[in-house]
């Protein structure tokens, strides 16, 4: 099976054309996009690893505040923002596929009490990349990212933020 590309080729676009294109890739985000774009993509940008490759080294990149800024800027899952359709476009369809809009009470409620736990410990909201996921997974997942120090769940969130990027990057792409 061919790989998937990227159409128009994101080396070809000029810098709006690709903001355009790409800025909502990492989450209320768009630097990371831009200075991609100005670190230069060559035609090795131009599938969704590529360029999932070159936006998540920025990512890694960056300093530890501006890392904690796109981890911030996720909101929580099967949060009061999801209630309220107050989720970006690809947020509320991640949301939605996990299942996290056919939660019961009792979900809810848990899903609440590890958000607000996992804050507590962290400073910053749950990140994962819930595309094929359940939402019992998700609650399991929750429940062991919470005995992680505070250094390795910083990396483990940026790590899944990178996944969601290469993960929207795919949905966009041509076969």
């Amino acid at each position: 099976m061919p790989d998937k590309t990227l159409s128009p080729p994101p080396h070809t676009l000029d810098h709006g054309a690709f903001m355009a294109r790409f800025a909502d890739i990492y989450e209320l985000s768009p630097w990371v996009a831009s200075l991609a774009w100005e670190r230069g993509l060559g035609p090795e940008h131009d599938t969704p690893e590529g360029l999932a490759a070159a936006m998540g080294q920025v990512l890694a990149d960056a300093e530890p505040s501006r890392q904690l800024e796109v981890i911030r800027a996720h909101p929580d899952l099967a949060g009061k923002a999801a209630l309220a359709g107050g989720l970006t476009d690809d947020s509320t369809r991640e949301q939605a596929g996990a299942g996290l809009d056919q939660c019961n009470p009792e979900e809810l409620a848990r899903f609440e009490r590890l958000n607000a736990a996992y804050k507590d410990r962290f400073g910053f909201p749950f990140v994962m990349a819930v595309k094929g996921q359940d939402r019992h997974a998700i609650l399991e997942a929750f429940e062991t990212r919470l005995e992680n120090d505070h250094d390795e769940e910083r990396r483990t969130a940026i790590e899944q933020i990178n996944r969601i990027a290469l993960l929207r990057l795919r949905d966009r792409a041509e076969p």
